[in-house]
């Protein structure tokens, strides 16, 4: 793996980049790295840590009782019948 240096670099620049680097609890070389395959379009999307917002519009939706029927529901699922189990 190579190195690279940039020369030109002005003050106000640096104080983004490590504003940044500390915003995300990183180095400026890796915002620097980031910032550059961003704009290359070789930036991969972590597969892993996507955060979905699908959901969002029900989040704090359900009344108390909602929310006891949907887990009564859940819990009666979740009981195992011993008579499938038992020979």
């Amino acid at each position: 793996m190579g190195s690279l240096s940039i020369r030109g670099v002005d003050e106000h620049i640096a104080k983004l980049l490590k504003e940044n680097a500390e915003q995300n609890q990183t180095s400026v070389n890796q915002v620097v790295l980031e910032a550059i395959k961003k704009h290359l379009g070789v930036n991969k999307e972590k597969q892993f840590t996507r955060e979905w917002q699908d959901l969002d519009q029900l989040f704090g939706k359900w009344s108390k009782a909602e929310h006891d029927r949907i887990q009564g529901k859940i819990d009666t699922e979740r009981q195992i019948d011993q008579e499938l189990w038992d020979e």
